[in-house]
């Protein structure tokens, strides 16, 4: 079990209104005049001066550590739709990102050779993340928000827990490790089109800047700044993370969410956010990672593996044992680490996996990706969506069923998570 530690002040009070909430959400669930409110139980006037922590008379890195059964305080109902994206022209518009129409299918050609399964060799995808991961993100950004809204990322789940409410509280997990306070200022560092920068402003009453080399998400990311009134608290920045453009002992706090798996050196993206953060705060990440499973012998496990990464934009996946060396080398000392998706009641690939099926994630399941792929199909034969949009697709597919497939094997996780501190 967690202990429930207050960085400061106290709960008093609390505990009544967390008891109404939890008996009305048993209450109504299932209606459907209920809603898909976001209960991660979490007291929104107290998000800035509490934290969840393990039990601290066990070892920070016990295994007996639960993370789900930790009592996170918010009461947070939020009925936005997370598809900012909402229909098939809204998709087509998109595709592409920033590449000219009558350049995607080049760009899809340039992207795929960058991979083993075309040639392509490591060292070849690190010399060249920038270019590659650029072009991935234009590629692929209208088909992430299509199918997964604003947060591209993956999450634990509860049992009659929808995608969208564990996305969210896998957000402010993080949020509340790293304690954040008002007034504090955050780098999101690879923050995609800025779902979890927007959720954590909202959550911590924090200014959130994001850093991302990709001009496409950038533009989208501000445009839904605008809609969701966050643009005075909330910025984003074009620049690589491996050379970020700020002064040393910047911000208050970082964080990553499955973004630095595309830096080409751990190290060094390590230490550019040793070098970005203040004396004694912290950085805390969800990283992508093959597990110690993993054999790197196996051919099933690396065929795997080359399916995530051409699927996923990588130059290579890193092993849990490397970050967590990675992080020593640039400085930090780490508080506590655990790979997230061992403890997870529902696999954290369920939204992935063609057996399953949900209404409340449509467009990931067997049937709803089958309607895309012909949709997509139909808007590139009469010209609505440039050519190489079902390669796009295609590479996409692949993508899932290695995540599935690493998953089930348990030799990937998209949720190795690490808080770290700078010392002082």
């Amino acid at each position: 079990m967690h202990a429930l530690v207050p960085c400061k002040g106290n709960l008093t009070g609390v505990w009544h209104s967390l008891v109404k909430v939890v008996w009305r959400k048993r209450h109504y669930v299932g209606r459907p005049d209920f809603g898909d409110s976001t209960f991660s139980l979490i007291i929104r006037k107290f998000s800035s001066s509490i934290s969840v922590h393990p039990n601290p008379n066990l070892p920070i890195s016990s295994p007996d550590f639960d993370r789900n059964s930790c009592i996170v305080i918010s009461l947070q109902t939020d009925n936005r739709v997370a598809m900012s994206k909402a229909g098939a022209l809204d998709l087509a518009s998109g595709l592409g990102g920033k590449i000219q129409k009558d350049d995607v299918l080049s760009a899809v050609d340039k992207y795929e050779k960058y991979h083993s399964d075309f040639g392509g060799v490591e060292e070849d995808r690190k010399a060249n993340y920038t270019d590659m991961v650029n072009k991935y993100y234009d590629l692929v950004t209208s088909f992430y928000e299509y199918g997964w809204g604003e947060s591209f990322h993956f999450a634990p789940r509860w049992k009659g827990e929808s995608l969208r409410e564990s996305i969210k509280r896998h957000e402010h997990f993080l949020a509340l490790q790293l304690c954040l306070k008002p007034g504090h200022k955050v780098l999101d560092v690879g923050c995609g089109i800025g779902g979890p920068l927007r959720e954590i402003a909202r959550f911590s009453s924090t200014s959130v800047m994001g850093i991302n080399n990709n001009e496409y998400q950038i533009t989208r990311g501000k445009a839904l700044n605008r809609v969701a009134g966050v643009d005075g608290t909330c910025d984003f920045t074009k620049a690589d993370f491996m050379k970020m453009p700020f002064s040393e002992n910047s911000f208050d706090a970082v964080y990553a969410i499955e973004a630095t798996c595309h830096a080409p050196d751990a190290v060094g993206c390590y230490k550019e956010i040793y070098r970005v953060l203040k004396p004694g705060q912290s950085f805390a990440a969800y990283e992508w990672c093959m597990t110690d499973a993993f054999d790197p012998n196996n051919q099933e496990h690396k065929k795997i593996k080359a399916e995530i990464e051409i699927g996923d934009g990588l130059p290579d996946i890193r092993s849990t044992r490397h970050c967590l060396a990675a992080l020593k080398e640039a400085g930090f000392e780490v508080i506590w680490e655990q790979d997230l998706a061992k403890d997870s009641p529902l696999p954290w690939y369920l939204p992935l996996d063609t057996s399953h099926f949900s209404i409340s994630s449509f467009r990931l399941t067997s049937i709803g990706r089958f309607i895309t792929k012909n949709m997509v199909m139909a808007l590139e034969s009469v010209g609505l969506a440039p050519k190489g949009s079902q390669r796009v697709q295609s590479f996409l597919e692949k993508a899932a069923e290695g995540l599935v497939a690493g998953g089930k094997k348990e030799i990937f996780t998209p949720m190795y998570f690490f808080l770290a501190r700078k010392p002082q």
